[in-house]
């Protein structure tokens, strides 16, 4: 070991990696409180704190397309149920027979489309930022099963498999004649035909992956060794209190007094 020259400038310390559960517990108490205070300023405080992070970590390019493949389709069957069939609407926009747009259809559709991307922007941001391999060590160091940890951690790995398999799902459909025009109607029958597929695909994928655990012999009872070790320290565990007491809380308050 040899010394540093006199004068210069120490090292800079390496910066502590976060748990994965530091991860979890933060994606998943932001996923509460957001649902819980269905506030527009919250919720689009968090999509813009997602969004930042996501440009930041250099995953911006595969969260955008995943949250698209899943907020357009449900963000499209909100505004149509509550936009048009909103049963406490009083101003009348326009209306067409039984379907009537009315500004409170509008705003609590509006309200519910932001609510949904802020909660699904957290969890895909989670989902491609958090290390596989430790989030698996560090649910198995806390008594947590191996299989369910490691079903856990395969079902992240898919979520960024789905805007891919949507995309090329659809450039098959396309390939056998299907035209998408501009009317919400066939829009709405191409969701529907390239939905069933990629959730097929989905399925038949989750249950190869459960045989392949289950040769493996991860569903047998016993104890296990972790030859991965995943760091953490006592201000990450107290993190991680605050922010699971904070979503408790925020639930708790939510039923004790629903209009606050």
């Amino acid at each position: 070991m040899t010394a540093s020259p006199a004068g210069a400038a120490p090292a800079p310390a390496r910066r502590e990696r976060l748990n994965p559960l530091t991860l979890l517990a933060a994606a998943a108490a932001t996923a509460v409180i957001t649902t819980a205070a269905g506030s527009w300023a919250l919720s689009l405080a968090v999509v813009a704190a997602c969004l930042g992070l996501s440009a930041a970590g250099g995953t911006a390019g595969r969260v955008l397309p995943a949250a698209a493949a899943v907020l357009i389709p449900f963000g499209l069957s909100l505004l149509v149920l509550h936009g048009l069939f909103f049963p406490e609407g009083r101003t009348v926009l326009a209306e067409w027979g039984p379907a009537r747009v009315t500004a409170e259809g509008l705003d609590f559709a509006g309200q519910r489309i932001v609510q949904l991307a802020a909660v699904v922007l957290a969890l895909l941001l989670f989902s491609f930022s958090v290390s596989i391999p430790d989030l698996v060590a560090a649910l198995s160091a806390r008594g947590v099963q191996g299989r369910f940890a490691f079903v856990l951690a395969s079902t992240l790995t898919l979520l960024p498999a789905i805007a891919d398999r949507a995309r090329r799902i659809r450039q098959a459909q396309e390939a056998r004649g299907l035209v998408v025009s501009r009317s919400l109607l066939a829009r709405i029958g191409a969701f529907r035909l390239q939905a069933v597929p990629l959730v097929l695909s989905l399925i038949e994928d989750a249950g190869t992956r459960a045989a392949a655990l289950e040769a493996r012999g991860l569903s047998n009872p016993g104890p296990r060794t972790s030859y991965r070790e995943v760091a953490d320290s006592r201000l990450q565990r107290t993190v991680r209190t605050v922010l699971m007491l904070a979503a408790l809380a925020a639930v708790v308050l939510r039923v004790v007094a629903p209009g606050a």
